[in-house]
């Protein structure tokens, strides 16, 4: 008989048939009499959305059932409506939840379709009993209970009286719901704290909180009844006293319509925050057989008592001392309800239709004695959840997402695909990963292994945490309870995902539609070269170097070594000061590291490379958005024989100003163990106290103290009277005394002429014969290779060279020149030519690549008249550029005269970073403003002068050699205080350990020593470097073109992130249209898979209003912690506000979150106002702290 009706249902088991016939040939073998009428179901409609809907959809079809979805407005672009067979639109003008809330509409959509049954799946209308009921009114079955048991296990009240009834220990609680905050609170007066209050008529987690002070029982309540409200419906509560440190088992059934009920084995769902189960178990851990017995038991006798038919699930709390209490009926399929399918084998969904249908268990082959469990299954829930920010729901696009799977791994989800929006209107489920194994070991294992496959980009998700669960020994041991997160803080401590292709994408799109993010100084383009990388041995070492020497015998016998050396030795500038003098300081890591190996390999006679410090520090960080200190790293890995040398301004360490005395002592101690050897230390004005600290500094973190001498004017000329030749020596008396290994002849500004060099350099090796003398020069007026033959003749045990084709001009002599003069000769370098030219022809393919800072653009050549001007080589080109962003570009020529001009004014400086800077600033004032020197002398109290000017007068950055020029400092500083002696001597300790956490705190990411020594000289620069590495990645691993100008449509090229990763990248187009928020759509092929980002066109979208964002670390700005709307505006303008007072509620994926007010303040300003929709980050209000 049943098989006949099988057969003549329309679709008579042909999706299915072993099942159908074998379920038919059971029943006749059953003893208990069919009371159920058989109805077959053809066509079913999913009263849900997302991934339950498509579980459903997918059991339909393997039934052959024709399936029907519905969805909202909100939802027209989700993946449900297009996994079922018919889709249509719900709740047209609703709200996002209320569309799935709307009975009639649903009803509506069933009947004009000829809908058989409606399956609720959970949440929205699933516990329902008045849509229960409206489904049988109009003859559409509803899969699920009645709704007398859906109303009556709805209720958490009447659910705890029919346990009562059935002889299942309750927990105490209400014995009614409860609908208002003052009954809440009287309950709690009366029984005591804690309590739990949870939504009378849904579960899920949604309106629930535990309340542990009578104070905030009504805040709670009101909450709690809120999101109640918006998630089921209705806010009733119910209140029952909370149990410390419970285990949450819940039990599976299915009941039949003939009064048969099963088990399936329990669930543990311990592992829960907010009351919302992130991981579940099947089956329970070290759970006591006889405890499962019992519960099991229980579970069964409870829905037979109340009669339930089809699949529900029993919860229960268990204390440590084995007692279990019931806590409620899930009248529904439950979100974990895959982990029971996994060790059982039995389809839940199918068994939930077959039961609508009017089969019975028995007839399914469902017998208590039949059902095993074989195994242990895991379900992590993956949400679009921060669980660094209090799993604060995150909303946008998911602009990559590439799951785990394999062997043992299910996947249920239904909105992860790339380009999928994740919206703040629904829940924040976008995955469920169920693995499956021989137990919890290998299970966790298997779940470990697919969640690390898992790229998921564009929205945060919990995975980190996820990850942190499966690995903790106490779940691994199965040993938790529901207080597992709470007391494990180690689970929230995450290592943050690089993310490196994707923002690297976001960067090149950025450039793509918005231009460069340096600043490029002139019109013209990088060029498109490839320069070719001279070949260097594969797998050897490179010959040892001075470096060896120091490592083994200090910098004593570093000294020593050097003095010893007959030949002339050279050190390279290529790597920083040819590079800051020629090209504006601009070329990268990228292009210094693809040489280093052949340096390494073939100049590894060098005294030194100078490569760090000076101006390179922060326009590493400031321009080319790399940091500096792996730039060092990198480079020690790839010349570990060479010394490197770095030039530190004394106390200025690599800054422009005066800083506290332990700022540049932990400077200099990190730089010698990121791989710096010798400090340059010299002062811009040659004042002894800074040099000194300098020293002191260099001395003490164990580096060579290469002292410098800043040389100006013109011994070998009588007239010039004041920088003198007893000057030098003089101070190189002291700085000897100070505790110097090396001195040096630091010649800034190319004055330096051969005559001099004889007078100078003779003298300083007559008077010390063991001193390793060094000098440094510039060419900028083209005798710079017979001034350094002339210091290695007069006893200079070094001199500072830059490759050929990054020499010249306003850099140093040419390697090439030099090494060719001295051939033959007792001073012979030892260098090659060959490799001299395979070196200089890589430069000058990669030189190329710089064109936007080209100083050829404005100086062809050397020039004579620097002798007249003496501006510093390397801030020759600075100053042009400077010049001509300023509209001075056409006056150049003024601005040289007018710093000779300034330069007397001030008193004739020793002009070098940062006093030349003061000078260079002057200038161009006086040029701007048409001032003669006269002019100024006459008008100086009535001028605002530069600021760099006027901390200069007032002794910021030390006192130059005989005193300041009177009486135009007095004017120019207008009664303005001035600094005595060592400006850094009065200056407070910095905290390094405050601004560490400071940082952390502001920025969210991860703070290094290296970066908060960075920040202690530029703070607002490497904050700001620190927040665009964030934003778009490792930037200095593009090629230099592609950097600067981004990349043409349809350009393929290589990323290498680090060894054995490289992406490989293909611009495919832009988008023309915008958004309505203004951005264009920019696509790439990452990897062979089509990627895109959307980038803000910030031309484009200055006529589009976009509500503003936090500047990230600002005081006194309050964003909003997630995206949502704003259900209550609760302060105004001018409200004083005390700490933790409530100021906003935000609802976002039916949670809500007060917002509170973060110290005691006054409000300045409201941005927002109820019912508006936010998005993370949006700024909320603007407060004064008191």
């Amino acid at each position: 008989m049943i098989l006949q009706r099988l057969l003549l249902a329309g679709r008579g088991g042909l999706a299915c048939p072993g099942l159908r016939l074998q379920a038919a040939s059971r029943r006749h073998r059953s003893a208990k009499p069919r009371t159920a009428e058989y109805r077959p179901i053809k066509s079913l409609l999913v009263a849900n959305r997302g991934e339950i809907a498509i579980r459903v959809f997918r059991a339909c079809t393997e039934l052959g059932i024709r399936s029907v979805a519905v969805y909202s407005q909100q939802d027209k672009m989700h993946m449900h409506r297009q996994k079922a067979d018919a889709s249509f639109l719900i709740g047209e003008g609703l709200p996002p939840v209320q569309a799935y809330l709307d009975i009639d509409e649903i009803i509506r959509v069933a009947k004009e379709n000829h809908v058989d049954a409606i399956h609720p799946g959970y949440g929205f209308l699933s516990e329902r009993s008045d849509f229960a009921e409206a489904c049988i009114k109009n003859d559409i079955r509803f899969v699920g209970p009645s709704p007398e048991v859906v109303r009556r296990m709805g209720d958490k009240v009447a659910a705890r009286q029919a346990a009562i009834s059935a002889g299942v220990k309750v927990v105490p609680g209400t014995d009614r719901p409860v609908t208002n905050a003052d009954d809440a609170h009287a309950f709690c007066v009366k029984y005591g704290l804690p309590v739990m209050l949870k939504a009378a008529f849904g579960g899920g987690g949604r309106g629930m909180r535990v309340v542990r002070n009578l104070d905030e029982v009504k805040e709670n309540f009101t909450r709690a009844s809120s999101e109640a409200k918006a998630a089921f419906g209705d806010g009733s509560m119910f209140i029952e006293k909370f149990i410390e440190n419970p285990r949450h088992i819940e039990l599976q059934i299915l009941g039949d319509h003939a009064g048969n009920v099963v088990h399936l084995y329990e669930r543990d769902c311990s592992v829960q925050r907010r009351h919302q189960k992130l991981v579940e178990v099947a089956p329970a851990p070290n759970l006591d057989p006889k405890v499962r017995a019992a519960m099991a038991a229980d579970a069964v006798k409870l829905a037979a008592h109340v009669g339930y038919a089809n699949a529900g699930t029993v919860e229960f709390l268990l204390d440590s001392d084995g007692h279990y209490y019931f806590i409620e009926v899930n009248a529904r399929l439950q979100v974990e309800h895959t982990v029971t399918e996994e060790i059982t084998g039995i389809d839940l969904v199918q068994s939930q239709i077959h039961i609508a249908e009017g089969m019975t268990l028995p007839e399914l082959g469902m017998t208590q004695d039949k059902i095993h469990a074989q195994g242990c299954a895991i379900q992590c829930r993956v949400t679009t959840e921060d669980p660094a920010k209090n799993f604060q729901p995150d909303t946008g696009r998911l602009e990559v997402f590439r799951s785990g799977e394999g062997m043992g791994i299910r996947l249920d989800g239904a909105s992860a695909f790339a380009g999928a929006i994740i919206s703040p209107y629904y829940d924040s489920l976008l995955v469920k990963v169920i693995s499956r194994a021989p137990d919890l070991a290998a299970s966790a294992a298997k779940m470990n292994r697919s969640l690390r496959e898992f790229r998921i980009r564009g929205v945060k998700t919990n995975i980190p945490f996820l990850l942190n669960v499966l690995e903790n020994q106490k779940f691994l041991n199965g040993t938790i309870d529901t207080t597992f997160i709470d007391e494990h803080p180690q689970l929230f401590q995450f290592k943050p995902t690089k993310n490196r292709a994707q923002k690297l994408l976001n960067y090149l799109g950025h450039v793509l539609v918005n231009g460069s993010l340096t600043p490029l100084a002139t019109d013209l383009k990088p060029s498109d070269a490839k320069p070719s990388v001279p070949a260097t041995p594969i797998a050897t070492d490179p010959p040892e170097g001075l470096r060896t020497v120091l490592k083994r015998e200090g910098p004593e016998g570093f000294a020593r070594a050097v003095r010893q050396t007959k030949k002339l030795l050279l050190m390279d500038t290529t790597f920083r000061d040819a590079h800051q003098s020629l090209l504006a300081t601009r070329v990268r890591t990228h292009d210094l590291l693809k040489i280093s190996p052949f340096v390494s390999h073939r100049f590894s006679s060098l005294f030194a490379l100078e490569n760090w410090g000076g101006a390179t520090f922060d326009v590493a960080l400031r321009f080319l958005h790399e940091c500096p200190w792996e730039r060092l790293e990198d480079m020690r890995r790839a010349i570990p024989n060479i010394p490197f040398q770095m030039l530190l301004r004394g106390a200025n360490g690599v800054g422009y100003t005066s800083y506290p005395d332990n700022s540049v002592h932990k400077f200099c101690e990190l730089s010698v163990q990121a791989g710096m050897d010798i400090f340059r230390v010299f002062d811009s004005l040659n004042y002894l106290p800074n040099l000194i600290l300098g020293m002191d500094a260099a001395g003490n973190a164990g580096g060579v103290v290469e002292a410098a001498i800043s040389y100006s004017g013109d011994v070998s000329d009588p007239s010039r009277k004041k920088y003198t030749l007893q000057y030098y020596l003089d101070l190189a008396e002291q700085l000897v005394k100070a505790g110097a290994h090396v001195l040096c002849i630091k010649d800034m500004a190319g004055l330096l002429k051969p005559r001099a060099a004889q007078i100078l350099i003779g003298a300083l090796r007559e008077r010390y014969p063991q001193m390793p003398i060094h000098v440094h020069t510039h060419d900028t007026s083209g005798a710079g290779v017979a001034s350094m033959l002339e210091c290695a003749r007069s006893g200079a045990d070094a001199v500072d060279v830059a490759v050929d084709s990054m020499s010249g001009m306003t850099s140093q002599p040419s390697m090439g020149a030099l090494v060719a003069c001295l051939m033959g000769d007792p001073l012979d370098t030892g260098l090659q030519l060959s490799d001299i030219s395979q070196y200089s022809a890589y430069w000058e393919q990669t030189r190329t690549l710089y064109a936007p800072f080209e100083c050829c653009v404005t100086m062809k050549s050397g020039n004579a008249d620097v002798y007249q001007n003496e501006i510093p080589g390397g801030q020759y080109t600075n100053l042009q550029f400077q010049a001509y962003s300023l509209g001075l570009g056409d006056q150049f020529e003024e601005i040289k005269a007018a710093y000779k001009e300034a330069n007397q004014l001030m008193g004739d400086l020793i002009k070098v970073t940062p006093s030349s800077k003061v000078v260079g600033d002057f200038a161009q004032f006086m040029v701007q403003n048409k001032l003669s020197a006269e002019e100024v002398l006459e008008r100086a109290e009535e001028l605002s002068f530069p600021k760099s000017v006027v901390e200069f007068m007032q002794g910021y950055i030390g006192e130059p050699y005989q005193g300041f020029p009177e009486p135009l400092r007095s004017k120019i500083l207008k009664g303005l205080p001035t600094v005595t002696g060592r400006p850094g001597e009065t200056l407070p300790p910095f905290d390094f350990t405050a601004a560490k956490e400071s940082l952390q705190e502001r920025l969210k990411i991860p703070v290094s020593d290296y970066d908060v020594s960075s920040y202690s000289m530029y703070p607002q620069v490497t904050e700001e470097f620190l927040q665009f590495r964030e934003k778009y990645g490792p930037v200095d691993k593009l090629d230099t073109r592609i950097f600067l100008t981004g990349p043409k449509v349809g350009e393929e090229f290589e990323v290498v992130i680090e060894k054995g990763k490289t992406l490989h990248i293909k611009t495919l187009a832009m988008a023309e249209d915008l958004t309505a928020s203004g951005e264009r759509e920019v696509f790439f092929e990452l990897n062979g898979q089509l990627r895109s980002v959307f980038i803000k066109d910030q031309e484009a979208a200055k006529e589009i209003h976009v509500h503003p964002k936090i500047n990230p670390g600002a005081v006194g700005e309050l964003g909003a912690p997630m995206p949502g709307t704003v259900m209550e505006v609760r302060v105004k303008a001018g409200d004083e506000v005390v700490k933790g007072q409530p100021l906003l509620v935000l609802s976002a994926m039916k949670m809500e979150t007060v917002v509170q007010a973060p110290a005691n303040a006054i409000i300045s300003k409201v941005l927002v106002a109820k019912d508006m929709k936010l998005e993370g980050d949006d700024l909320l209000l603007v407060y004064e702290p008191k």
